[in-house]
């Protein structure tokens, strides 16, 4: 048995069937046969718009980034850069380090 290629759908195309999964005229395994994909690529892409329908209302929206924590990347930082420079001091009292100074 071959296998067929790869195919890419549009975003039209998807969202033609996801509609038509959506109004629930015809059964998932109609509209399978007739655009020639399978039932559960249907289902997801059904649920797809479904999820986002929310975002369309205006509700919050979750994808913004956390804010950053200052204080808490400067004491990173000052951590870092002790333990840099502790190194450094002891692999060059090693001679494993010549000083760059």
């Amino acid at each position: 048995m071959t296998r067929r290629p790869r195919r890419n759908h549009t975003g039209t195309f998807k969202a033609k069937v996801a509609l038509e999964a959506i109004k629930g005229e015809k059964t998932l395994s109609e509209l399978a046969s007739q655009h020639d994909v399978h039932a559960n690529q249907i289902t997801q892409w059904k649920s797809q718009p479904l999820e986002g329908a929310a975002g369309v209302f205006g509700e919050a929206r979750t994808d913004q980034p956390a804010p950053v924590d200052l204080k808490t990347l400067h004491a990173k930082i000052g951590e870092l850069t002790l333990e840099n420079d502790f190194l450094e001091g002891a692999l060059t009292k090693a001679g494993l380090l010549s000083a760059r100074k």
